[in-house]
């Protein structure tokens, strides 16, 4: 991928340390070019118990005690970027709920689109770089929605680029990777290390991740399949929901009261236009109707 003085390039980051495993060394090479970066931090990552549990030997977690650990990771993250030559003020932090971007589309979609719509006005990029669409972790496949869905309509769009970081391990799926050197790997290491709540529980993990190659995919903005993608078992049925985002809003069904159609091969499909205005993209996602302790999303977001 060739970068140059004219590169603008928008990171788009679910949590703090993903502008740094998702974009590290692409943010340094458009720096180093004499372009221009910009961070969308859309969560501070407060939703984050485990490590916060051990780091702050603390059982019980409420809102003050997430508070005072999301603005640590937002520190953590000013210090990441430093690091990666980015200035203070190219951090944009949305403060949205960490665990909650899906959420957020349902109940606010035109408000979350017009949030980030806001920021291409102001720093108009030429590049994008967001979570993969099929990323497993739901803020980041909510991320990838809410960036979508913000660049419809635009009479030149960008180019946009999705990166993996849970649950993608098909290379073949990103065929774009950052040729680096053995300086800016290192930086990109050093930035990592910053995030220093993130290394406590998964430093192996996270420098595992940080020393893959560096990859990505271009994302065409044309529409997707009108076709579901899933067959849940009979068991599951009464506990899933179907989620559909547009830029008009959103619906969310239980999957046994959805405007679904059965085709002959036992696919589903979403009646046209679902009892909801849709005048550009639309995405759904399929997934459980209940708490669980796993965080990730089984089947995830697809576009129609």
């Amino acid at each position: 991928m060739s970068v140059s003085a004219q590169t603008r390039l928008l990171v788009i980051a679910p949590h703090p340390d993903d502008e740094t495993l998702g974009g590290g060394l692409l943010i340094q090479q458009v720096l180093a070019a004499g372009g221009a970066v910009h961070v969308a931090l859309l969560t501070d990552g407060d939703n984050n118990p485990w490590p916060q549990r051990y780091i702050e030997r603390r059982l019980r977690i409420g809102p003050t005690a997430r508070r005072r650990w999301g603005l640590r990771r937002r520190e953590e993250v000013m210090r990441a970027i430093d690091q990666l030559g980015v200035p203070e003020s190219a951090l944009q932090s949305f403060g949205w709920l960490d665990m909650g971007l899906t959420a957020h589309l349902r109940d606010d979609a035109p408000g979350a689109i017009a949030a980030l719509r806001a920021v291409l006005q102001v720093f108009q990029p030429n590049v994008i770089c967001c979570p993969a669409l099929g990323d497993s972790h739901p803020d980041h496949g909510a991320a990838h929605v809410l960036c979508r869905m913000a660049l419809a309509g635009v009479d030149r769009p960008p180019e946009l680029l999705g990166y993996p970081v849970h649950g993608d391990d098909d290379d073949s799926a990103y065929p774009i990777w950052i040729d680096a050197t053995a300086e800016q790997q290192q930086r990109k290491l050093q930035a990592l290390a910053k995030h220093q709540t993130q290394m406590v529980l998964s430093g192996a993990r996270m420098r595992r991740l940080a020393l893959s190659p560096e990859r990505y995919m271009r994302v065409e903005l044309s529409a997707g399949d009108a076709r579901l993608p899933w067959r849940p078992p009979a068991v599951l049925k009464p506990s899933l929901r179907l989620l559909m985002v547009t830029l008009d809003g959103a619906r969310d069904w239980r999957w046994p009261e959805a405007p679904l159609v059965l085709d002959p091969d036992g696919g589903y499909r979403l009646q046209a236009q679902a009892g909801l205005s849709v005048t550009g993209p639309a995405f759904v996602k399929l997934h459980l109707d209940w708490p669980s302790p796993w965080i990730f999303d089984h089947w995830g977001w697809h576009a129609l």
